[in-house]
């Protein structure tokens, strides 16, 4: 299950320009399946109405104490009850400074007193008022709350014309660090290498071969493993598979593990050319000589102690299960994911895949249509932490 779904998420918002951004935010937890309530103070409600915040979160927005439409006497009370964790954002420098001297005189700030669950504080405010005395003296006495999570602010332009730092984090990031405090921590103290996306063998200075690799896979692997506590250290970009393996083997060196999503070339040119290979005017063909690859997962397999796991991966077309279980075998894998091209859906560029797990043991599991998120988190459930 995804880690959003039927959470309760309190999104506190405080008067700073930046309000107009939550929407978004709030549009993207509903989506993900949170049950989302919203809490602000009143001049909150200067750049964010409360019809937008009412109809997007499905809830009455609580941005009065005593306000008679309230479902509590005491909302304060009830919503950090009802809530799994709270979200400030933006928090203005007042809110910071208000929190941290324990001053609770609005809907949003007596909401704050009585939160004993996670907080994320999104700040956002002018560069100067960032840079004063008080409110890093905030800053750095929420900070040592055990409760608290704290983003750093963007530098950027400013909503008055100057440029620095005050800009609250884009409500993709926040959404992303809402992810991150609800998500156990169970890679904690664990590195991981992951390899992503193509590789690519030049032909010449314009040239290359490549598949249709995205990487979509291997950076939800990377996030999934982020958002659990782990060190992450993903490889991918434009680089050859002999790159890919020196960066994967020396980064190995000093991981727990190795996921190789990477659709990594078997093999290369013999001769990478100097200059553009020229069209032959006496000739419809071209011959290409090719030269296998070092093959990475062979290599890790070789290398791996016995603290260590590899976790491959097997796209495969005919005798898929027969053919991950060779491979896996051969080269020294603890599991291996395989997707077969025949699923409508799977494979290279969907956001969704489907999958077969294989262990040592001889055991598969197999689920159904996911989306890609979901599959990280499947494959990392599975991964053996003893």
């Amino acid at each position: 299950m995804a880690v959003l779904e039927g959470k309760h998420i309190l999104v506190g918002i405080s008067g700073g320009i930046a309000a107009y951004k939550i929407p978004e935010l709030i549009r993207l937890l509903v989506k993900a399946g949170a049950d989302v309530r919203v809490t602000t103070t009143r001049n909150a409600l200067q750049f964010v109405t409360d019809t937008t915040l009412r109809t997007l979160s499905g809830h009455t927005v609580y941005s009065d104490v005593f306000a008679s439409v309230n479902a509590h006497a005491t909302e304060h009370i009830s919503l950090p009850e009802w809530a799994d964790m709270m979200v400030v954002a933006p928090a203005t420098a007042n809110v910071l400074c208000k929190m941290a001297a324990g001053i609770a005189d609005d809907a949003l700030t007596t909401t704050l007193a009585a939160m004993r669950k996670p907080v994320l504080i999104a700040p956002a405010m002018n560069d100067k008022m960032y840079d004063s005395p008080a409110t890093q003296q905030a800053l750095r006495t929420l900070s040592q709350w055990p409760n608290i999570t704290l983003l750093d602010c963007a530098e950027g332009p400013l909503a008055c014309g100057t440029t620095g730092k005050g800009r609250m984090q884009e409500p993709e990031a926040i959404f992303e660090a809402i992810h991150g405090v609800l998500t156990p921590k169970t890679l904690t103290g664990k590195r991981i290498v992951i390899t992503a996306g193509p590789t690519i063998e030049k032909l010449d200075p314009v040239r290359y071969i490549s598949n249709f690799s995205t990487g979509k896979m291997g950076r939800a692997i990377a996030q999934e493993c982020i958002r659990r506590g782990a060190q992450v250290t993903l490889i991918m970009g434009q680089m050859s598979a002999r790159q890919m393996c020196e960066q994967a083997v020396e980064a190995f060196q000093q991981a727990d593990i190795a996921i190789l999503a990477a659709a990594v070339a078997d093999y290369r040119p013999v001769v990478e050319q100097e200059h553009k290979i020229k069209k032959q005017s006496h000739s419809t063909t071209m011959s290409l000589e090719l030269i296998e690859n070092p093959d990475i997962a062979a290599t890790l397999g070789q290398i791996k102690q016995p603290h260590q796991q590899v976790i491959g991966f097997a796209l495969e077309t005919d005798h898929e299960v027969e053919n991950a279980q060779h491979k896996m075998d051969k080269k020294n894998m603890d599991m291996i994911v395989l997707n077969s091209l025949r699923d409508t859906g799977a494979g290279f560029g969907y956001d969704t895949n489907k999958v077969t797990l294989l262990f040592r043991d001889g055991t598969q599991k197999d689920y159904p249509l996911l989306s890609k998120e979901a599959v990280a988190q499947v494959i990392i459930d599975n991964i053996s932490l003893s």
